[in-house]
Protein backbone atom coordinates (compact mmCIF):
# COMPACT_ATOMS: atom_id res chain seq x y z
CA UNK A 1 0.00 0.00 0.00
CA UNK A 2 0.90 3.50 -0.62
CA UNK A 3 2.64 5.19 2.56
CA UNK A 4 1.69 9.02 2.44
CA UNK A 5 3.91 10.57 5.01
CA UNK A 6 5.49 14.18 5.63
CA UNK A 7 2.60 15.86 3.96
CA UNK A 8 0.63 18.52 5.68
CA UNK A 9 -2.88 17.74 7.17
CA UNK A 10 -4.33 20.57 4.27
CA UNK A 11 -2.32 18.63 1.53
CA UNK A 12 -3.97 15.58 2.79
CA UNK A 13 -7.24 16.53 2.85
CA UNK A 14 -6.68 18.09 -0.58
CA UNK A 15 -5.69 14.36 -1.52
CA UNK A 16 -9.03 12.92 0.20
CA UNK A 17 -11.87 15.12 -2.06
CA UNK A 18 -9.48 14.78 -4.82
CA UNK A 19 -10.36 10.79 -4.47
CA UNK A 20 -13.91 11.23 -3.57
CA UNK A 21 -14.73 13.77 -5.99
CA UNK A 22 -17.49 12.03 -8.24
CA UNK A 23 -18.34 12.57 -12.30
CA UNK A 24 -21.22 10.74 -14.47
CA UNK A 25 -19.92 8.68 -17.44
CA UNK A 26 -22.08 10.73 -20.26
CA UNK A 27 -22.23 6.80 -22.08
CA UNK A 28 -23.58 5.01 -18.97
CA UNK A 29 -26.02 7.87 -18.65
CA UNK A 30 -27.08 8.10 -22.54
CA UNK A 31 -27.56 4.11 -22.01
CA UNK A 32 -29.31 4.22 -18.92
CA UNK A 33 -31.92 6.62 -20.68
CA UNK A 34 -32.25 4.64 -23.43
CA UNK A 35 -32.91 1.88 -21.63
CA UNK A 36 -35.61 3.93 -19.35
CA UNK A 37 -37.58 4.98 -22.20
CA UNK A 38 -37.62 1.48 -23.74
CA UNK A 39 -39.18 0.15 -20.66
CA UNK A 40 -41.45 2.70 -19.99
CA UNK A 41 -42.83 2.26 -23.99
CA UNK A 42 -42.38 -1.60 -24.51
CA UNK A 43 -42.47 -2.57 -20.33
CA UNK A 44 -41.91 -6.35 -20.04
CA UNK A 45 -41.31 -7.20 -23.76
CA UNK A 46 -38.16 -4.83 -23.34
CA UNK A 47 -37.26 -6.64 -19.70
CA UNK A 48 -37.15 -9.95 -21.79
CA UNK A 49 -35.04 -8.50 -24.30
CA UNK A 50 -32.37 -7.11 -22.35
CA UNK A 51 -32.47 -10.24 -20.04
CA UNK A 52 -31.44 -11.80 -23.94
CA UNK A 53 -28.66 -9.38 -24.75
CA UNK A 54 -27.17 -8.57 -21.32
CA UNK A 55 -27.37 -11.52 -19.10
CA UNK A 56 -27.95 -14.31 -22.29
CA UNK A 57 -31.13 -15.56 -20.77
CA UNK A 58 -34.20 -16.41 -21.93
CA UNK A 59 -37.49 -15.75 -19.99
CA UNK A 60 -40.97 -16.79 -20.29
CA UNK A 61 -41.48 -15.27 -17.10
CA UNK A 62 -40.28 -12.75 -15.04
CA UNK A 63 -41.78 -13.91 -12.24
CA UNK A 64 -40.08 -16.32 -9.61
CA UNK A 65 -42.62 -18.67 -8.63
CA UNK A 66 -43.00 -19.76 -4.89
CA UNK A 67 -42.20 -23.66 -6.58
CA UNK A 68 -38.69 -22.15 -7.92
CA UNK A 69 -38.12 -20.43 -4.68
CA UNK A 70 -38.75 -23.64 -2.58
CA UNK A 71 -36.57 -25.94 -5.02
CA UNK A 72 -33.53 -23.87 -4.99
CA UNK A 73 -33.60 -23.26 -1.26
CA UNK A 74 -33.87 -27.15 -0.63
CA UNK A 75 -30.42 -27.21 -2.14
CA UNK A 76 -29.35 -24.61 0.28
CA UNK A 77 -26.45 -25.85 3.45
CA UNK A 78 -28.64 -26.07 6.00
CA UNK A 79 -25.63 -24.31 7.68
CA UNK A 80 -25.95 -21.12 5.40
CA UNK A 81 -29.34 -21.69 6.54
CA UNK A 82 -29.10 -21.27 10.71
CA UNK A 83 -26.87 -18.48 9.50
CA UNK A 84 -29.03 -16.16 7.33
CA UNK A 85 -31.71 -17.29 10.54
CA UNK A 86 -29.74 -15.72 13.00
CA UNK A 87 -28.39 -13.00 10.92
CA UNK A 88 -32.29 -11.85 10.39
CA UNK A 89 -32.92 -11.94 14.43
CA UNK A 90 -30.13 -9.86 14.96
CA UNK A 91 -31.17 -7.29 12.23
CA UNK A 92 -34.80 -7.33 13.59
CA UNK A 93 -33.62 -7.19 17.40
CA UNK A 94 -31.93 -3.90 16.25
CA UNK A 95 -33.87 -2.15 13.38
CA UNK A 96 -36.85 -2.51 15.90
CA UNK A 97 -35.51 -0.05 18.20
CA UNK A 98 -35.71 2.19 15.03
CA UNK A 99 -39.79 2.85 15.04
CA UNK A 100 -41.00 6.06 14.79
CA UNK A 101 -43.74 7.31 16.94
CA UNK A 102 -46.60 9.72 15.69
CA UNK A 103 -46.73 12.67 17.93
CA UNK A 104 -49.52 15.03 18.95
CA UNK A 105 -50.00 18.17 21.02
CA UNK A 106 -52.27 21.08 21.98
CA UNK A 107 -50.05 24.54 22.21
CA UNK A 108 -52.72 26.34 23.58
CA UNK A 109 -56.53 25.73 23.58
CA UNK A 110 -58.57 25.31 20.14
CA UNK A 111 -55.18 24.36 18.30
CA UNK A 112 -54.16 20.62 17.51
CA UNK A 113 -50.90 19.79 16.00
CA UNK A 114 -49.72 16.36 15.30
CA UNK A 115 -47.76 13.94 13.51
CA UNK A 116 -48.65 10.32 11.52
CA UNK A 117 -46.36 8.34 10.82
CA UNK A 118 -47.24 5.85 7.89
CA UNK A 119 -45.42 3.22 5.86
CA UNK A 120 -44.57 3.36 2.72
CA UNK A 121 -47.41 1.20 0.30
CA UNK A 122 -44.55 -0.88 -1.72
CA UNK A 123 -41.19 -0.77 -1.73
CA UNK A 124 -38.72 -2.25 -4.46
CA UNK A 125 -35.18 -3.84 -3.22
CA UNK A 126 -32.32 -4.13 -5.98
CA UNK A 127 -30.06 -6.74 -5.27
CA UNK A 128 -27.00 -7.34 -7.24
CA UNK A 129 -25.83 -10.58 -9.29
CA UNK A 130 -22.82 -9.79 -11.23
CA UNK A 131 -19.69 -11.70 -9.29
CA UNK A 132 -21.15 -12.46 -6.37
CA UNK A 133 -24.48 -13.08 -4.78
CA UNK A 134 -25.29 -11.24 -1.47
CA UNK A 135 -28.17 -12.83 0.16
CA UNK A 136 -27.08 -10.67 3.67
CA UNK A 137 -28.54 -7.57 1.58
CA UNK A 138 -31.66 -9.29 0.91
CA UNK A 139 -32.08 -9.47 4.62
CA UNK A 140 -30.67 -5.84 5.04
CA UNK A 141 -33.09 -4.09 2.76
CA UNK A 142 -36.30 -5.99 3.46
CA UNK A 143 -36.33 -6.60 7.00
CA UNK A 144 -35.64 -2.59 7.95
CA UNK A 145 -39.32 -2.18 5.24
CA UNK A 146 -40.84 -4.87 7.14
CA UNK A 147 -40.72 -3.83 10.82
CA UNK A 148 -42.07 0.04 9.18
CA UNK A 149 -45.22 -1.84 8.16
CA UNK A 150 -44.50 -1.80 3.89
CA UNK A 151 -47.25 -3.99 2.65
CA UNK A 152 -45.59 -5.06 -0.55
CA UNK A 153 -42.07 -5.65 -1.16
CA UNK A 154 -40.76 -6.27 -4.58
CA UNK A 155 -37.04 -7.59 -5.23
CA UNK A 156 -35.67 -8.13 -8.31
CA UNK A 157 -32.46 -9.22 -9.41
CA UNK A 158 -30.17 -10.41 -12.87
CA UNK A 159 -31.12 -13.81 -13.83
CA UNK A 160 -28.80 -16.27 -14.39
CA UNK A 161 -28.12 -18.64 -16.62
CA UNK A 162 -28.44 -21.96 -13.98
CA UNK A 163 -31.01 -20.30 -11.91
CA UNK A 164 -30.80 -17.65 -9.38
CA UNK A 165 -28.72 -18.26 -6.37
CA UNK A 166 -30.46 -20.43 -3.74
CA UNK A 167 -29.05 -18.68 -0.93
CA UNK A 168 -30.58 -15.08 -1.95
CA UNK A 169 -33.84 -17.22 -2.46
CA UNK A 170 -33.37 -18.03 0.86
CA UNK A 171 -33.02 -15.07 2.32
CA UNK A 172 -35.97 -13.33 0.90
CA UNK A 173 -38.19 -16.26 2.14
CA UNK A 174 -36.70 -15.42 5.58
CA UNK A 175 -37.40 -12.04 5.22
CA UNK A 176 -40.86 -12.57 3.96
CA UNK A 177 -40.78 -10.93 0.44
CA UNK A 178 -43.72 -10.75 -1.28
CA UNK A 179 -42.23 -11.11 -4.66
CA UNK A 180 -39.25 -11.97 -6.45
CA UNK A 181 -38.36 -10.79 -10.22
CA UNK A 182 -35.58 -11.99 -12.42
CA UNK A 183 -34.21 -8.59 -14.08
CA UNK A 184 -31.48 -6.59 -13.62
CA UNK A 185 -29.62 -3.34 -14.54
CA UNK A 186 -31.00 -0.55 -15.37
CA UNK A 187 -33.79 -1.81 -16.70
CA UNK A 188 -34.69 -3.22 -13.27
CA UNK A 189 -34.79 0.68 -12.16
CA UNK A 190 -37.16 1.83 -14.80
CA UNK A 191 -39.39 -1.30 -13.94
CA UNK A 192 -39.68 -0.35 -10.50
CA UNK A 193 -40.03 3.61 -11.35
CA UNK A 194 -42.44 3.28 -13.77
CA UNK A 195 -44.23 -0.01 -13.58
CA UNK A 196 -45.13 -2.80 -16.08
CA UNK A 197 -47.52 -5.32 -17.14
CA UNK A 198 -45.97 -7.96 -14.53
CA UNK A 199 -44.28 -5.93 -12.01
CA UNK A 200 -46.09 -2.61 -10.10
CA UNK A 201 -44.50 0.75 -9.49
CA UNK A 202 -43.23 1.27 -6.03
CA UNK A 203 -42.62 4.28 -3.97
CA UNK A 204 -39.23 3.67 -3.48
CA UNK A 205 -36.10 1.88 -4.52
CA UNK A 206 -33.20 0.66 -2.27
CA UNK A 207 -30.06 -1.86 -2.40
CA UNK A 208 -27.10 -1.46 -4.17
CA UNK A 209 -25.70 -1.96 -7.83
CA UNK A 210 -23.53 -1.19 -10.56
CA UNK A 211 -22.79 1.85 -12.68
CA UNK A 212 -25.53 1.41 -14.55
CA UNK A 213 -27.99 0.67 -11.36
CA UNK A 214 -26.76 3.88 -9.86
CA UNK A 215 -27.33 6.07 -12.63
CA UNK A 216 -30.98 4.25 -12.66
CA UNK A 217 -31.61 5.41 -9.81
CA UNK A 218 -30.51 8.96 -9.78
CA UNK A 219 -32.69 9.34 -13.11
CA UNK A 220 -35.49 8.10 -11.91
CA UNK A 221 -35.21 10.25 -8.72
CA UNK A 222 -38.17 11.99 -8.10
CA UNK A 223 -40.67 10.17 -9.93
CA UNK A 224 -39.74 7.55 -6.54
CA UNK A 225 -37.76 8.04 -3.84
CA UNK A 226 -34.50 6.10 -3.53
CA UNK A 227 -32.28 4.91 -0.96
CA UNK A 228 -29.02 6.86 -1.93
CA UNK A 229 -26.40 6.24 -4.88
CA UNK A 230 -24.17 3.89 -3.37
CA UNK A 231 -20.82 3.73 -4.71
CA UNK A 232 -17.95 1.13 -4.60
CA UNK A 233 -17.29 -0.28 -0.83
CA UNK A 234 -14.82 1.51 1.52
CA UNK A 235 -13.08 1.48 4.44
CA UNK A 236 -11.12 3.54 7.10
CA UNK A 237 -9.43 2.24 10.21
CA UNK A 238 -7.64 4.30 12.77
CA UNK A 239 -4.93 2.84 14.64
CA UNK A 240 -1.75 3.00 17.08
CA UNK A 241 1.03 1.19 18.11
CA UNK A 242 -1.34 -1.31 20.05
CA UNK A 243 -3.14 -2.55 17.12
CA UNK A 244 -2.55 -5.61 15.33
CA UNK A 245 -0.85 -5.38 11.67
CA UNK A 246 -2.54 -8.76 10.71
CA UNK A 247 -5.68 -7.58 11.57
CA UNK A 248 -5.91 -4.42 9.98
CA UNK A 249 -4.43 -6.24 6.29
CA UNK A 250 -7.17 -8.48 6.73
CA UNK A 251 -9.82 -5.94 7.03
CA UNK A 252 -8.84 -3.82 4.53
CA UNK A 253 -8.53 -6.41 2.60
CA UNK A 254 -12.42 -7.45 3.29
CA UNK A 255 -13.21 -4.51 1.41
CA UNK A 256 -10.77 -4.08 -1.37
CA UNK A 257 -12.15 -8.00 -2.92
CA UNK A 258 -15.63 -6.39 -3.17
CA UNK A 259 -14.71 -4.13 -6.04
CA UNK A 260 -11.61 -3.04 -8.15
CA UNK A 261 -12.74 0.35 -7.23
CA UNK A 262 -13.27 0.05 -3.61
CA UNK A 263 -11.21 2.18 -1.30
CA UNK A 264 -8.77 0.99 1.81
CA UNK A 265 -7.32 3.77 3.92
CA UNK A 266 -5.48 3.66 7.15
CA UNK A 267 -4.91 6.09 8.78
CA UNK A 268 -1.91 6.31 12.00
CA UNK A 269 0.45 7.81 14.09
CA UNK A 270 2.81 4.92 14.43
CA UNK A 271 5.50 4.69 11.31
CA UNK A 272 6.20 1.46 12.02
CA UNK A 273 2.22 -0.03 12.14
CA UNK A 274 2.15 1.48 8.76
CA UNK A 275 4.81 -0.41 6.87
CA UNK A 276 4.14 -3.42 8.79
CA UNK A 277 0.59 -3.06 7.57
CA UNK A 278 1.88 -2.74 4.08
CA UNK A 279 3.93 -5.71 4.03
CA UNK A 280 1.36 -7.72 5.47
CA UNK A 281 -1.54 -6.73 2.78
CA UNK A 282 0.75 -7.66 0.41
CA UNK A 283 1.48 -11.13 2.04
CA UNK A 284 -2.29 -11.38 2.40
CA UNK A 285 -3.82 -10.57 -1.09
CA UNK A 286 -1.26 -13.13 -2.68
CA UNK A 287 -3.54 -15.93 -1.05
CA UNK A 288 -6.62 -14.48 -1.45
CA UNK A 289 -9.06 -15.89 -4.17
CA UNK A 290 -10.26 -12.89 -5.53
CA UNK A 291 -6.75 -11.46 -5.87
CA UNK A 292 -7.02 -9.86 -8.77
CA UNK A 293 -10.03 -7.67 -7.91
CA UNK A 294 -8.36 -6.53 -4.45
CA UNK A 295 -5.11 -6.28 -5.85
CA UNK A 296 -6.57 -3.65 -7.95
CA UNK A 297 -8.14 -1.82 -5.30
CA UNK A 298 -5.29 -2.16 -3.15
CA UNK A 299 -3.19 -0.29 -5.99
CA UNK A 300 -5.53 2.29 -7.23
CA UNK A 301 -6.76 3.31 -3.91
CA UNK A 302 -5.43 1.56 -0.93
CA UNK A 303 -3.58 4.90 0.94
CA UNK A 304 -2.05 4.45 4.44
CA UNK A 305 -2.07 8.55 5.78
CA UNK A 306 1.42 8.90 8.46
CA UNK A 307 0.36 11.62 10.89
CA UNK A 308 1.66 12.72 14.45
CA UNK A 309 -1.39 12.40 16.85
CA UNK A 310 -4.63 10.45 17.08
CA UNK A 311 -6.63 14.18 16.99
CA UNK A 312 -5.11 14.75 13.64
CA UNK A 313 -5.67 11.13 12.59
CA UNK A 314 -9.77 11.91 13.73
CA UNK A 315 -10.20 14.99 11.90
CA UNK A 316 -8.74 13.36 8.75
CA UNK A 317 -10.85 10.71 8.74
CA UNK A 318 -14.01 12.42 9.55
CA UNK A 319 -12.80 14.04 6.18
CA UNK A 320 -13.09 10.95 4.54
CA UNK A 321 -16.63 9.84 6.20
CA UNK A 322 -16.12 6.49 5.40
CA UNK A 323 -18.92 3.90 4.52
CA UNK A 324 -16.91 1.57 7.34
CA UNK A 325 -15.18 2.90 10.11
CA UNK A 326 -12.74 1.19 12.46
CA UNK A 327 -11.11 2.29 15.31
CA UNK A 328 -8.43 0.17 16.65
CA UNK A 329 -6.73 2.51 19.44
CA UNK A 330 -6.56 1.85 22.71
CA UNK A 331 -9.88 2.10 24.57
CA UNK A 332 -11.55 2.72 21.57
CA UNK A 333 -15.53 3.20 22.84
CA UNK A 334 -13.82 6.39 24.31
CA UNK A 335 -13.44 8.30 20.52
CA UNK A 336 -17.08 7.67 19.67
CA UNK A 337 -18.36 11.28 20.02
CA UNK A 338 -15.63 12.46 18.20
CA UNK A 339 -16.51 10.67 15.06
CA UNK A 340 -18.76 13.18 12.86
CA UNK A 341 -19.03 11.32 9.81
CA UNK A 342 -19.53 7.73 8.66
CA UNK A 343 -21.79 5.21 7.91
CA UNK A 344 -21.37 2.64 10.50
CA UNK A 345 -18.43 2.75 13.14
CA UNK A 346 -16.54 -0.83 14.38
CA UNK A 347 -14.96 -0.19 18.40
CA UNK A 348 -12.18 -2.42 18.72
CA UNK A 349 -10.13 -5.13 17.90
CA UNK A 350 -12.53 -7.64 17.78
CA UNK A 351 -15.23 -5.50 16.53
CA UNK A 352 -14.20 -6.74 12.53
CA UNK A 353 -15.92 -4.79 9.72
CA UNK A 354 -17.30 -8.52 8.33
CA UNK A 355 -19.41 -8.44 11.48
CA UNK A 356 -21.50 -5.64 10.09
CA UNK A 357 -21.89 -7.12 6.93
CA UNK A 358 -23.29 -10.64 8.17
CA UNK A 359 -24.74 -10.80 11.39
CA UNK A 360 -24.63 -8.29 14.02
CA UNK A 361 -27.64 -6.38 13.29
CA UNK A 362 -26.86 -2.51 12.29
CA UNK A 363 -27.31 -2.47 8.60
CA UNK A 364 -24.95 -2.77 5.81
CA UNK A 365 -26.34 -0.40 2.99
CA UNK A 366 -24.22 2.09 4.14
CA UNK A 367 -23.22 5.95 2.38
CA UNK A 368 -20.19 5.79 0.39
CA UNK A 369 -17.88 8.42 -1.60
CA UNK A 370 -17.63 11.02 1.64
CA UNK A 371 -21.92 10.73 1.79
CA UNK A 372 -21.50 9.85 5.20
CA UNK A 373 -21.29 13.76 5.83
CA UNK A 374 -25.02 14.42 5.39
CA UNK A 375 -27.04 11.13 5.38
CA UNK A 376 -26.89 7.95 7.16
CA UNK A 377 -27.81 4.17 7.51
CA UNK A 378 -30.60 2.43 5.72
CA UNK A 379 -33.26 2.02 8.08
CA UNK A 380 -36.66 1.81 9.29
CA UNK A 381 -37.14 5.81 8.90
CA UNK A 382 -35.90 5.10 5.18
CA UNK A 383 -39.46 2.98 4.92
CA UNK A 384 -41.77 5.24 6.32
CA UNK A 385 -43.40 8.79 5.96
CA UNK A 386 -44.86 11.67 8.05
CA UNK A 387 -47.86 13.64 7.26
CA UNK A 388 -48.52 16.77 9.30
CA UNK A 389 -51.65 17.54 10.61
CA UNK A 390 -53.19 21.12 12.37
CA UNK A 391 -56.80 21.62 13.45
CA UNK A 392 -57.87 25.68 15.11
CA UNK A 393 -61.14 26.19 16.85
CA UNK A 394 -62.55 30.03 15.29
CA UNK A 395 -60.91 31.78 18.92
CA UNK A 396 -58.06 30.51 18.00
CA UNK A 397 -57.90 31.79 14.18
CA UNK A 398 -58.94 34.72 15.56
CA UNK A 399 -55.98 35.06 17.78
CA UNK A 400 -53.72 34.35 14.81
CA UNK A 401 -55.16 36.34 11.86
CA UNK A 402 -53.78 39.49 12.03
CA UNK A 403 -50.13 37.85 12.28
CA UNK A 404 -50.83 35.66 9.47
CA UNK A 405 -52.76 38.74 6.92
CA UNK A 406 -49.37 40.82 8.02
CA UNK A 407 -46.78 38.23 6.88
CA UNK A 408 -49.00 37.30 3.49
CA UNK A 409 -49.50 40.66 2.41
CA UNK A 410 -45.25 41.07 3.35
CA UNK A 411 -44.65 38.36 0.81
CA UNK A 412 -47.21 39.57 -1.85
CA UNK A 413 -49.90 37.14 -1.55
CA UNK A 414 -52.80 38.53 -0.90
CA UNK A 415 -55.22 35.80 -1.66
CA UNK A 416 -53.49 33.88 1.46
CA UNK A 417 -54.35 36.67 3.42
CA UNK A 418 -57.62 37.07 2.24
CA UNK A 419 -58.24 33.19 2.86
CA UNK A 420 -57.42 34.09 6.50
CA UNK A 421 -60.13 37.15 6.82
CA UNK A 422 -62.84 35.72 5.14
CA UNK A 423 -63.07 33.10 8.10
CA UNK A 424 -63.48 36.47 10.52
CA UNK A 425 -66.29 37.30 9.45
Amino acid sequence: MKIIKNESIDQIKARIREQTSKTIDPIVASRVENIIATVQEEGDAALKAYAQEFDGVTLNELKVSAEQIDLAVKNVDPAVIKALEKAAANIRSFHQLERQKSFEDSPRSGVIRGTKVTPLSAVGIYVPGGTAAYPSSVLMNALPAKIAGVENIIMVTPPQKNGLNGAVLAAAKIAGIDSIYQVGGAQAIAALAYGTESIPQVDKITGPGNAYVATAKRAVFGQVAIDMIAGPSEIGILADESARAKDIAADLLSQAEHDVNARAILITNSEKLAQTVSDEVAIQLSTLPREAIARAAIDNNGFIYLVDTVDEMIDLMNEVAPEHLEIQLENAYDYINKIKNAGSVFLGQYASEPLGDYLAGPNHILPTGGTARFSSALGVWDFQKRIQYLSYSQDALLDDADDVTVLAREEGLEAHARAIEVRQS
